[in-house]
């Protein structure tokens, strides 16, 4: 079986490579064989992190609700229950915005469906 040649195959893998871990620190931005592997990791954190993401902001919108809606005389729990039960349609991120920005505006709901 004749030997095949990879040349510009091989040599366009590894500028690609190259090229994707462009501003990586020390020696894994230019040589191939640390920046492959870097560049791997770097894949599997990307995919990771966006589910993350989404994990930390909501945890963030909760706990600035529970600090005003403690302000307000109530808990976290307690809050989300009573709009439960009033059947009021606010999903976390716009009453953490509602508590962050406009906390008198976040009283009156509180006070409407308590």
């Amino acid at each position: 079986m004749p030997r095949t040649s990879r040349g510009a195959t091989a040599s366009t893998k590894k500028k690609n490579i190259l090229k994707e871990t462009k501003g990586f620190r020390w020696g894994r931005k230019s040589k191939f064989c640390l920046a492959k592997d870097a560049y791997r990791h770097a894949q599997v954190h990307a995919y990771t992190d966006r589910r993350r993401k989404k994990r930390d902001f909501r945890q963030l919108w909760q706990i600035r609700i529970n600090a005003a809606a403690r302000q307000n005389g109530l808990t976290y729990s307690q809050l989300i229950d009573k709009l439960n039960k009033a059947e009021v349609k606010v999903n976390r991120k716009m009453l953490s915005q509602l508590a962050q920005e406009k906390p008198e505006s976040f009283a009156q709901l509180i006070k409407k469906i308590v």
